[in-house]
């Protein structure tokens, strides 16, 4: 009888153990257990839009759960950021990261809506050289045609961006204070309509990301001159730079990324940035994101927010010189 009590509690024990043992497991196994909401906080159709829609497939299979975009435009990024910031920190709502948000509109807004320690850095995805996109029915072939022209028709000359404060506004602005022109600025909700308004004719120029406007440049309904980066663009090799085309000392490079509300468990931080890093790191995937002018980048949730705090700093100067604010 007593053998058989013994019997029973070490049983017990060994079952009690084997739970204990089994709960963190579960608990990080467990993740994810619903959809998951991929903020982007641009319209369809731009940059943001293209590269999440190229990548959200795979996060899903990763996962094995549902990836549902929610496209969250406007005040440049911080509409949708903000949303973002203020999710419940659960891993289920992570919001796409854009350098004119998260580095240049600190220094534009007087009053931002979000702090960066509000969120917590993922992954950085990729580097975004921009590229100097015109309508075909302006008179230029190059970077110094456009300014010659900018010259001869002050204040005629227009660019479009996606939105005030965005990046390419300030890309639009430092060229404009670099090559001492005057052409003005036209905000739009995002990168997609900029592009729209672009081979409309509505515009006479963009500064954007490639991902919105590759195709149209493909096709030959718009002419690239050249690209911000300071260096060539890997996807796009052809093309000078700004620096080589005639505006000595340009450069101007934006970054991509994934943020998750401040809070988020580490566990999940971590099992997203392995997913996210294995993803890009795909040839297939690569080759993509290169075709679209995403030059993958990855690394450790650190590295990111390490990047993040050294653009803020970077672009403060920038914006202060160039004069753009947005109240």
């Amino acid at each position: 009888m007593k053998s058989s009590i013994a019997g029973s509690f070490l049983a017990a024990g060994a079952l009690l153990a084997a739970a204990l043992v089994a709960q963190p497991a579960a608990a990080q196994g467990g993740y994810p257990a619903k959809s998951i909401r991929w903020i982007v906080p641009w319209p369809p159709g731009g940059g943001a839009d293209v590269l999440s829609r190229m990548l959200s497939p795979k996060v899903s299979e990763a996962l094995k759960q549902q990836i549902v975009i929610d496209n969250r435009g406007g005040a440049a990024g911080n509409i949708g950021a903000e949303m973002a910031a203020k999710s419940p920190p659960d891993g289920y709502s992570i919001v796409f990261a854009y350098s004119g948000t998260h580095a240049i509109n600190p220094s534009i807004y007087s009053r931002m809506p979000f702090k960066e320690s509000d969120f917590a850095p993922i992954i950085w995805l990729s580097s975004v050289p921009q590229v100097l996109v015109v309508h075909p029915s302006l008179p230029v072939k190059s970077v110094k045609e456009v300014i010659a022209l900018a010259k001869k028709r002050p204040g005629q000359l227009t660019y479009g961006s996606s939105g005030n404060g965005a990046f390419n506004h300030l890309t639009g602005a430092l060229f404009a204070n670099m090559a001492k022109i005057d052409i003005v600025h036209v905000p739009y909700k995002g990168g997609g309509p900029a592009a729209v308004a672009l081979l409309s004719g509505e515009i006479t120029m963009i500064l954007g990301e490639p991902a919105s406007i590759v195709g149209f440049v493909k096709a030959g309904r718009v002419r690239a001159l050249a690209v911000t980066g300071e260096k060539r663009a890997l996807g796009m090799p052809d093309l000078p730079t700004m620096a080589e085309a005639g505006v000595s000392g340009y450069a101007a490079t934006s970054w991509n990324g994934m943020l998750a509300p401040a809070g988020v468990p580490a566990p999940i931080i971590k099992r997203l940035n392995e997913e996210f890093n294995r993803i890009i790191s795909d040839p297939e995937m690569k080759k993509r994101m290169l075709d679209n002018g995403y030059e993958p980048v990855g690394g450790s949730p650190e590295k990111f927010g390490e990047h993040i705090r050294a653009e803020i700093a970077k672009w403060a100067p920038v914006v202060k010189a160039t004069g753009v604010r947005v109240d």
